[in-house]
């Protein structure tokens, strides 16, 4: 089926799914949240920069790496508009990250680590619980439930 021709610089919100590998809904989301933006056609079509792309990608890269959407939009907001970002522009932002993906590894390894005096005891003790109740920190608070699953 043949494509509709668009100028060279801009993609079709059809055309930056398929590049991506996102879904067109994917998109429509991103760009409600200020992850990305489009131009409009004069039948408010949507059209894509192709640095989009790029953005995109930034954008999957860190969520698979457990990033807040919010966080990832605080830091698209970092780099310039009027040209495309670089290489030393992404390794700036992905570098502020590293102190909080380093915690979410050590608390994941805590997580691996305690989970093996876990397994069998179906939580019926919150007083030696290391993931619920890690020290018995619930005990110090006083009698009563602390938490509900």
């Amino acid at each position: 089926m043949p494509r509709a021709r668009t100028e060279s610089h801009e993609l079709t919100v059809g055309q930056v799914a398929e590049r991506s590998g996102v879904a067109v809904s994917a998109l429509h989301f991103y760009e409600r949240k200020g992850l990305i933006s489009s131009t409009r056609t004069a039948s408010n079509q949507r059209r894509y920069h192709r640095d989009i792309l790029r953005r995109v990608a930034f954008i999957r890269a860190s969520q698979t790496v457990g990033i807040s959407l919010t966080a990832i939009r605080e830091a698209l907001d970092q780099l310039p508009s009027e040209r495309t970002p670089t290489r030393e522009d992404w390794a700036r932002l992905s570098n502020g990250w590293r102190a909080h993906l380093d915690e979410r590894i050590a608390q994941l390894q805590r997580l691996r680590d305690d989970l093996t005096g876990c397994i069998g005891c179906g939580c019926l003790s919150m007083r030696t619980c290391q993931l619920a109740n890690p020290g018995d920190v619930l005990g110090r608070t006083g009698p009563g439930a602390r938490r509900w699953a």
